[in-house]
């Protein structure tokens, strides 16, 4: 097993270039984000001193399941700047979803509601739990947002949930949002 400063290491170097950067390991993504593990393999060990065995158990052991490993070929279920298609299908999200992000931004969100900036897509959690881990990282206090995704859903937005459970929307505007009671 690879020592856990490594396996950070190795586990963000692995979001970069399947979200974002694949051309800086020498990769090309498929239309629908996949490349072979393979290559990808070979990429990360040149970068690094871990074997298939260490790549591997960084993408099942992750608790944020970033990754999806099939039939030799390896992606990141969400968050890309790069332009792929996860071939994801709308379905209809639960009543309620949460979003977690730093205080200083709420003003800006209750202005504009959620954009996806610089990702295809908002993240969204199904529960107040994950979205308060999600929180966590942002600089400063936090906030957990409720947003209104039945109400949404009837009014004809898109859901969207990837391979690891991250719940997915084009944007979030401000009529379904408010900042959770419970967490404030």
């Amino acid at each position: 097993m690879v020592e856990a400063k490594l396996e950070t290491e190795v586990s963000k170097f692995m979001s970069y270039v399947l979200r974002h950067a694949p051309d800086a390991a020498g990769l090309t993504l498929d239309a629908e984000g996949w490349v072979s593990f393979d290559d990808f393999e070979k990429a990360v060990t040149s970068k690094f001193d871990v074997t298939r065995a260490d790549i591997v158990g960084i993408i099942e052991n992750s608790p944020k399941k970033r990754f999806a490993l099939v039939d030799n070929r390896i992606r990141a279920n969400q968050g890309h700047s790069v332009e792929i298609d996860l071939a994801l299908k709308a379905v209809e999200p639960p009543a309620i979803l949460f979003h977690g992000t730093s205080l200083a931004n709420w003003p800006l969100i209750e202005r504009e509601g959620l954009k996806k900036m610089e990702r295809h897509h908002v993240h969204l959690s199904g529960d107040v739990e994950t979205a308060k881990i999600v929180a966590t990282r942002r600089k400063g206090d936090t906030i957990i947002l409720r947003i209104d995704a039945a109400r949404m859903f009837s009014e004809g937005h898109s859901f969207f949930v990837s391979d690891n459970g991250v719940w997915l929307a084009e944007s979030v505007p401000v009529q379904y949002l408010s900042p959770d009671a419970g967490t404030l």
